[in-house]
């Protein structure tokens, strides 16, 4: 049966006719850029993230860019982030012209290792990047006790976790920022790209709101220098739409992680491969944006690829789709060599070997969900005699 890594069809075509209401709508208003509708959106999302302030920006990048310039990180500045994630968290801070710094993660959650961010605070460190990777919630009370300690910023990467808990309180809501993507992969996707910041400050959100807009208020008097982050109405209509779905979209993708891991539980430890399935907290929700699996070689791997690799020629080759989040950590990217010699971060590095992401959206039928768990439990009971398979 082929399955696909994500289907985006499925999910529009129930609200097709709502969707294109939207556009007409937005089509006969003639205001295209800010606006009534994103004014609308943003208080909508603002209730959903649980912030008072959210801004609507043209995608999750811009948000930690304009996140970043909001709390003046600039030229000889340090901002502590994880490796092992996607590259926007670390370049939106060297495209201000500051420095990331590199911190290897937890080997159980993906997220940032808070023991390791603290041996990297200098004199020149002025802010922390925790990343809720694949949908669940950093240690936040670590960071932000870390963070208090040496007056430092938090900007919380909520690209993947938007709607998501840690000990009951909003992500997003519990730094000086959140920052959040709608791009259309996402749990919340946009019909192209859009994203959002979410504060509980009044100051920092009046200075992002100009910012967003060249820095400029009114028009053409500029108190500072920003740049052009405004979301259009467009998005911000269709995304009204979606929004109130945003819920069962996310319980079903926690349904489907479940079933993955009652279905897939029973081949651990007991295969050529040693197979991770992702944990999942008591303490926080997990959106689930990606169902993300570890393999790595078991005592009988014998095979003439990474385990990993050859998983994903075996699903392939049946038809299923799988992806690689991420498969170089950010330490490693020749984008960064001019920051000097990197010491090594051995569990991002391992992760970045091992994992491997599994269809998990939403409209995933349960006939395709098995289908790939078979496939799965297939490659971990036989190893490489699954290698020939699809040559």
């Amino acid at each position: 049966m082929n399955v696909p890594l994500l289907d985006l069809r499925r999910q529009n075509e129930p609200i097709r006719d709502e969707l294109l209401d939207a556009f007409r709508r937005v089509l006969d208003s003639g205001q295209f850029i800010l606006g009534k509708e994103v004014e609308q959106f943003e208080s909508a999302a603002a209730a959903v993230a649980g912030a008072r302030f959210a801004i609507g920006v043209t995608s999750g990048t811009d948000a930690l860019l304009l996140a970043l310039m909001a709390l003046g990180i600039g030229p000889g500045d340090e901002v502590i982030c994880p490796s092992f994630t996607f590259f926007a968290t670390a370049g939106s801070v060297s495209r201000l012209g500051a420095r990331p710094v590199f911190v290897d993660s937890l080997d159980d959650t993906f997220n940032l290792d808070p023991a390791g961010v603290e041996r990297l605070i200098t004199p020149r460190t002025r802010a922390i990047i925790p990343v809720h990777l694949f949908g669940q919630a950093a240690n936040m009370d670590e960071i932000s006790e870390i963070a208090a300690r040496h007056r430092l910023s938090v900007v919380e990467d909520v690209a993947q976790a938007f709607g998501a808990a840690y000990r009951g309180r909003p992500l997003g809501t519990l730094g000086d920022f959140g920052t959040v993507s709608f791009f259309p992969t996402k749990n919340l996707g946009a019909l192209g790209e859009a994203g959002l910041l979410v504060t509980n400050d009044a100051a920092l959100a009046e200075k992002a709101r100009l910012l967003r807009n060249h820095g400029a208020h009114p028009k053409y008097y500029h108190k500072m220098i920003g740049g052009n982050f405004r979301l259009d109405a467009l998005h911000a209509a269709l995304l009204g739409v979606k929004l109130p779905h945003l819920c069962r979209y996310t319980e079903l993708r926690q349904q489907h992680a479940c079933q993955y891991d009652r279905e897939l539980r029973r081949f651990d430890g007991k295969g050529a491969v040693e197979l991770r399935l992702p944990a999942m907290l008591e303490d926080r929700t997990h959106i689930v944006n990606q169902y993300t699996i570890r393999v790595g070689p078991g005592p009988r791997w014998q095979g003439p690829e990474s385990p990993r690799d050859a998983l994903r020629r075996h699903l392939t080759a049946r038809g299923i789709g799988s992806e690689i989040y991420y498969p170089v950590p950010l330490h490693a990217q020749k984008c960064f060599r001019d920051l000097g010699p990197q010491p090594p971060l051995p569990i991002c590095e391992r992760m970045a070997a091992e994992v491997v992401s599994l269809p998990v959206f939403p409209e995933l039928t349960a006939e395709e969900q098995a289908s790939v768990s078979e496939a799965v439990g297939e490659f971990v009971e036989e190893g490489p005699a699954t290698l020939e398979i699809g040559r």
